[in-house]
């Protein structure tokens, strides 16, 4: 009987290799392998995190108060009266909304946001449904982001009209690469663009607030055809209420804060809600001036040219250095924005690949110690979604904030059940939840917090269910079935790990595998040469009952290897089986798997495969790799042990 406590006449050894990643290509393009010991030393500052984290919500500025005014170009210009309204109505709801996740902040320290929310207090399938709506945000954020970048590029040079689509692939492409150079690298690369987008943002507002109380505010000249014109729709409430779930756009990425808490600075959770709050501050200034000023200086939405260069070319007299300096920052920060997602999908992925919802390679860190398998996998899946949606803005966001706001909902109502929790325990004394393992305290003002997360979780269901019945001939019944079958896709992966850890689990093996009390091996043969008879020196080495199988395709080819067998095979027998059809795999298959059928009980089954190793890559393409095909028709069949047997060419055989 195996005893898993006696340990005493157990041996571990500890050393440290010695080894280090040798310089290529990947060195060049990311940067030199970065130490474990080094991952303190990649957390950033509430500035840099800003940048990373924030770029998506504050970039939103550039389309929310263009896509209200699509959905109310419909009933004319005069409809556009409405659109400050709106924009306090969806700014009122950010105050709450951000609220809400300083609290998730505070209370799940580790990062993980409405998943690791719904998941603690909601339950496994709650959790799931956060995260697949999280997922599903992230990439709709790359793949919006740039569109909408690239959107600006068209509308200063129109004649990139046409190069769109690549011009956001490449776009893509170039934020992977920073990313995967860490967390520090990309936040730095950011840091400078986004400060300077918020500056030239807040020139061009408060020179256009100047310009109105001054009466000097001008309209734009040759304003573009609008995408949507005449008078045919009344102004209904279910207009303005589809106006109002297109600009509630301005709220995607207020959540990645919360899912990347672990890449602040100690104290990082005070530091990931200064950051939060600073980012709500920014948006809410950003949000209003442009929703006021874009009715007063009578800009349209248009697909050729947008609604903040209408703006800047009206308030800046032209298109001058201020006007390109707006379109260039605004430009870049769009396409950066995508840099949030980059930084939030592959947190969340890797946890959720940690408590086995996903495939385990995408929790392990790469060189720079960013979960660069996460990033490169969203960089296809967006660039995907662009290619097929031609980088149309307008197409892309029906598909966008359902998830979002769903995730918000079971945020918010999570947290309502923590604060419920929290009230039930007696002052000073604690309690531990069963998933996450978190501490919770008795909070005085826990039925404050609670009414706060409460009425944030209503507010964002009924924006939720606006947007899913007002956007969902515009698409958003793709998301609202993607969502569940991703849900669907999680729990089998899920499913699967767990059947495997029990089949795998040392819980209950308490008896030792039987005494081997005899060993065969099989050793394929093609032809008699120096490789061959490397593999037969060591598969006597294993065993005294060996038999060599060569396939009969040829009979001339096969009476030559029989000769040479007679010569050299050491008196190992050999089966020659005739193969009519000229089939390789079938007949070796089929004559291993008659012998696996008659092995007696603890009788162990070798097949030794001589596998030819060719001098470079170049030489291998004029070979055929029977070895490598052979090991992975074996690899299937149960309780059969392969082993290759290389032989170099050039070298001496040492067996």
């Amino acid at each position: 009987m195996i005893n898993p406590e006696d340990n005493s006449s157990t041996p571990i050894i500890e050393r440290k290799a010695a080894s280090e990643p040798r310089n290529n290509w990947s060195s060049w393009f990311i940067g030199r392998p970065l130490s474990t010991a080094d991952a303190p030393h990649q957390t950033i500052s509430k500035m840099v995190g800003l940048a990373v984290f924030a770029s998506d919500a504050l970039s939103s500025n550039a389309y929310a108060t263009q896509e209200i005014m699509a959905v109310l170009a419909v009933a004319g210009t005069m409809a556009f009266g409405y659109v400050f309204p709106i924009a306090l109505a969806i700014v009122i709801l950010l105050a709450v909304v951000s609220a809400s996740y300083v609290q998730v902040i505070h209370a799940y320290p580790d990062g993980g946001g409405a998943y690791v929310v719904a998941q603690d207090n909601l339950g496994q399938v709650a959790g799931l449904v956060a995260a697949s709506s999280l997922l599903t945000d992230y990439i709709l954020t790359v793949s919006v982001s740039v569109s909408s970048g690239v959107a600006q590029i068209i509308s200063a040079y129109p004649s990139a009209y046409e190069y769109r689509v690549w011009i956001g692939v490449a776009a893509v492409m170039f934020i992977m690469l920073i990313n995967l150079r860490g967390v520090r690298e990309s936040g730095a690369a950011i840091s400078v663009p986004s400060m300077l987008f918020i500056m030239m943002m807040l020139l061009m507002i408060f020179a256009g607030l100047y310009q109105y109380l001054t009466g000097n505010l001008g309209i734009v000249l040759n304003p573009p055809e609008m995408s949507a014109h005449g008078a045919a729709a009344l102004i209904t409430p279910f207009l303005i209420l589809h106006a109002f779930s297109s600009g509630t756009a301005a709220l995607t990425g207020i959540e990645a804060i919360s899912n990347g808490i672990t890449a602040f600075k100690e104290p990082r959770s005070k530091n990931a809600a200064i950051t939060l709050t600073w980012m709500a501050f920014i948006l809410t200034i950003l949000f209003l001036g442009i929703s006021f000023l874009a009715s007063r200086v009578g800009a349209v939405p248009s697909e050729v040219e947008t609604v903040v260069s209408q703006m800047a070319r009206t308030i800046f007299d032209g298109a001058g250095f201020f006007y390109f300096a707006v379109i260039l920052f605004t430009t870049i920060i769009l396409i950066l924005a995508a840099n949030t997602a980059f930084a939030g999908f592959p947190r969340l992925s890797a946890l959720m690949a940690a408590d086995g919802f996903l495939p385990r390679q995408l929790a392990y860190r790469g060189s720079r110690l960013v979960y660069s398998r996460g990033i490169v996998a969203l960089a296809v899946i967006s660039s995907l979604l662009i290619v097929a949606f031609q980088a149309s803005v307008t197409r892309l966001i029906p598909l966008y904030a359902i998830g979002v706001f769903l995730s918000f909902t079971l945020a918010q109502f999570g947290m309502a059940l923590r604060w419920r929790k929290v009230g039930n325990i007696k002052p000073g004394d604690s309690l531990v939840t069963s998933t996450r393992h978190t501490q919770l305290r008795y909070d005085p003002a826990w039925k404050m917090k609670m009414m706060l997360n409460g009425f944030g979780a209503i507010c964002t269901a009924v924006v939720m269910m606006v947007f899913a019945v007002t956007k969902f001939k515009d698409g958003a019944y793709i998301v609202l079935a993607l969502i569940p079958a991703l849900i669907v896709v999680l729990w089998l992966i899920h499913r699967h790990y767990e059947n495997l850890a029990k089949k795998l689990s040392l819980d209950n093996f308490g008896m030792l595998p039987p005494h081997t009390s005899r060993h065969r091996v099989i050793m394929p043969v093609s032809g008699v040469h120096q490789g061959t008879l490397a593999a037969l020196r060591y598969a006597r080495m294993l065993s005294d009952d060996v038999t060599a199988v060569h396939i009969v395709i040829e009979p001339d080819e096969a009476e030559k290897t029989r000769k040479k067998w007679e010569k050299w095979g050491e008196g190992v027998r050999m089966v020659m089986l005739d193969s009519p059809y000229r089939l390789f795999l079938e007949p070796l298959l089929e004559y291993v798997s008659g012998i696996a059928a008659q092995r007696q009980p603890g009788e162990t089954l070798t097949i030794v495969v001589p596998e030819f190793i060719a001098e470079n890559k170049w030489t291998s393409a004029l070979h055929t790799n029977t070895a490598n095909v052979l090991r992975e028709e074996l690899k299937n069949q149960h309780g059969i042990v392969i082993t290759n047997v290389p032989y170099h060419v050039g070298e001496q055989n040492e067996l």
